[in-house]
């Protein structure tokens, strides 16, 4: 059995992290959206007096993946056991692979910043929208399908998980502002652990 401070504190964890990784990325999107608000962001070019928006996105980025991780890792202690292992090694593997991509995608972007040329700013366009938001939705779909099997997610947040996951695996990449779908998935299921707490699995 597992202690039962661990199992109070397990899903506060999550919760916690959950919240703290949506604001920050929502907050890093915001600001490069708003420094590049219309257009193609693959070829479109940041003014001068915005490029500290950008700036700030970067710096940002770095943290939001640091808790994206520790969210990762108190979902899967959540679920312990319990969880199918090949939903478990999607789980896994979808959540690492999309932190590394939005980290080499920002590490693109900031050099484009440095020296812009064509290529870093298309390389850093395709990693994100083209990689890193497909393994988003990913992640959303096996956090849904995980969630709800073993009764930790009810019903309507499992089904707005795979409508989320779809808009990021099938839009993503063409629809403007698409980006925040992520972040937002994370804090509604964040908020909903947080209020649930450690209390029996959800029923529907």
């Amino acid at each position: 059995m597992e202690p039962r401070e661990e199992r109070l504190r397990t899903p506060r964890a999550a919760g916690l992290a959950g919240t703290v990784f949506a604001l920050l990325l929502a907050a890093a999107i915001v600001l490069v959206r708003i420094a590049i608000p219309a257009g193609d962001a693959e070829t479109a070019t940041v003014a001068p007096d915005q490029r500290w928006q950008v700036r700030a996105a970067l710096e940002i980025l770095p943290f939001a993946g640091i808790f994206f991780l520790w969210f990762m890792g108190a979902l899967r202690a959540r679920v312990g056991d319990a969880e199918n292992r090949f939903i478990a090694t999607v789980f896994m593997g979808s959540g690492l692979v999309y932190v590394a991509t939005m980290f080499a995608a920002g590490a693109a972007a900031g050099s484009v910043l440095s020296q812009p040329s064509g290529f870093g700013r298309h390389f850093a366009y395709t990693l994100m929208t083209t990689y890193a938001l497909r393994m988003a939705a990913v992640f959303v779909f096996t956090t849904s399908t995980i969630g709800h099997r073993l009764r930790v997610l009810p019903r309507s947040l499992a089904v707005f998980g795979y409508l989320a996951g779809l808009v990021l695996l099938v839009a993503g990449s063409s629809l403007p502002w698409s980006e925040l779908v992520f972040p937002f998935w994370a804090l509604v299921v964040s908020l909903h652990i947080l209020r649930a707490g450690p209390h029996a699995p959800a029923s529907g």
